[in-house]
């Protein structure tokens, strides 16, 4: 094994080992489990005893500790990879502090990276106005705060919605991000790109701050795992829940767990598998599909 990554491990348990007693959270029974966690099997057979022996004093009797937190500047290829982050406008919406990466060259252009399966229409992130309610919103569910949004309707209509935001999800494949919020009666799911106002008002009672469940609908697929399917499909559906279960050494059932604003990529999807992925339910969802090939077919004769 290399010095540096001897050096580095026990750098690593020192430095947390210390932390937590410039805090006063050190115990010893924490400190055998970050001795256990963060360094090597002969380890606990080592620090521990060093410490409490006093032979390294660098941690006293009480479990406290004389040191400073430690601390580590960053290396110069660190800084060029936060850089690149930071050039990155969805980052940019949390609004991360920039300090000591002004003379630092990115690691890499932003255009490095070349998105083939992702939807041209994602959300406004370097609008200032779409900034500005992104980080209310942000600001409101830190703080446990009610909202009160204006945001278009399908028909185009505004519509009012007073609700407790409870969290922010990313879309990958829709570029998006969308509000998860409810209030007494209901729950809902708003993309951020539709909302046109909002504004935050008195904080939440405890009661009204659990999230209530999001209904789910269903998917179930027969797959059929020829030229590595299995494998192709987990990786396309990961951020959904779901239950693989095997028929036989080449068919496997698969059970997705989805919001409905989300029907419309699965339905993409499923189609991009051609004959190894059947729909098996719902029969609304199979109605879509053969809807939407026979939509392609009708553009391939006009065209």
């Amino acid at each position: 094994m290399l010095f540096s990554e001897v050096y580095g491990a026990y750098y690593n348990v020192l430095a947390e080992l210390i932390s937590k007693a410039a805090d006063g959270e050190l115990t010893k029974e924490s400190m055998y489990q970050i001795v256990r966690e963060k360094g090597f099997e002969e380890s606990v057979l080592t620090i521990p005893d060093a410490v409490e022996s006093q032979s390294w004093p660098l941690i006293k009797d009480d479990f406290t500790t004389p040191l400073d937190k430690p601390t580590m500047p960053l290396t110069t290829l660190q800084k060029r990879w936060l850089k690149a982050l930071l050039s990155d406008p969805r980052i940019k919406l949390f609004d991360p502090p920039t300090e000591g990466l002004e003379d630092v060259e990115p690691l890499y252009p932003p255009d490095t990276f070349v998105y083939y399966d992702r939807f041209n229409d994602g959300d406004p992130f370097e609008d200032p106005s779409y900034i500005k309610r992104f980080r209310c919103i942000m600001s409101a569910i830190r703080h446990k705060r009610w909202l009160r949004i204006q945001f278009e309707g399908h028909n185009g209509i505004p519509h009012y919605w007073r609700c407790v935001p409870y969290k922010l999800e990313y879309s990958p494949k829709d570029d998006k991000f969308r509000l998860i919020s409810a209030n007494k009666r209901e729950s809902l799911s708003i993309n951020l790109g539709r909302i046109q106002q909002c504004f935050m008002l008195e904080p939440c009672e405890d009661a009204d701050y659990r999230p209530k469940p999001m209904k789910k609908r269903i998917l179930v697929l027969e797959l059929t795992d020829d030229r590595n399917a299995l494998e192709r499909v987990m990786l396309h559906f990961s951020h959904l829940d779901k239950e693989t279960e095997r028929i036989d050494d080449t068919h496997y059932k698969i059970t997705l767990f989805y919001e409905k604003e989300d029907e419309t990529e699965l339905l993409i999807r499923v189609l991009s598998f051609g004959p190894v992925l059947k729909v098996v339910f719902p029969d609304d969802f199979v109605k879509k599909l053969v809807q939407r090939l026979e939509k392609q077919k009708n553009l391939r004769i006009q065209a």
